[in-house]
């Protein structure tokens, strides 16, 4: 399990370190917070992040399934995010269950730190969520891994 996933986490965190410059410089967005905390909320969102990966390549018997269900996982993910609708204007159901996103919780704590300068003592309840849903997920994929003999 660590095998698959310390690359992806590298990965996420050298492309958080690409998005995070060019927003800054290129874009102008201002960044009033802890580098290091965005940092650690970016470490806390990779936990649900590989955890659902690797459920999903826990339950899939091949590439396409995979494929199939990613997307089918993705796509209520990023709608229910608040990245393209505000919660706000959700009805109270589907606000309820954004917060089982994670993706809703690392845009919270983005926008806190480079927007806001939050820190931690505003967004304790984000990094709580992250690390409970990553604890989870990484839990139930490790329960349904499989050792193959190779």
């Amino acid at each position: 399990i660590i095998g698959k996933t310390i690359p992806f986490a590298v990965i996420g965190m050298i492309d958080l370190g690409i998005v995070t410059t060019v927003g800054i410089l290129w874009f102008g967005v201002p960044f009033n917070g802890n580098p290091l905390l965005l940092i650690l909320g970016a470490l806390f969102y990779l936990l649900p992040a590989l955890g659902m990966g690797l459920l999903i390549s826990t339950l899939s018997k091949t590439q396409q399934e995979a494929f199939m269900l990613s997307f089918l996982v993705i796509m209520p993910v990023i709608l229910l995010s608040g990245f393209m609708f505000p919660i706000s204007s959700m009805p109270k159901v589907f606000q309820e269950v954004t917060l089982l996103n994670p993706v809703r919780h690392f845009l919270e704590i983005i926008r806190g730190i480079f927007l806001k300068g939050a820190g931690l003592t505003v967004l304790w309840p984000q990094f709580v969520w992250l690390l409970g849903m990553g604890l989870a997920l990484i839990g139930i994929s490790a329960s349904r891994f499989q050792k193959t003999a190779g």
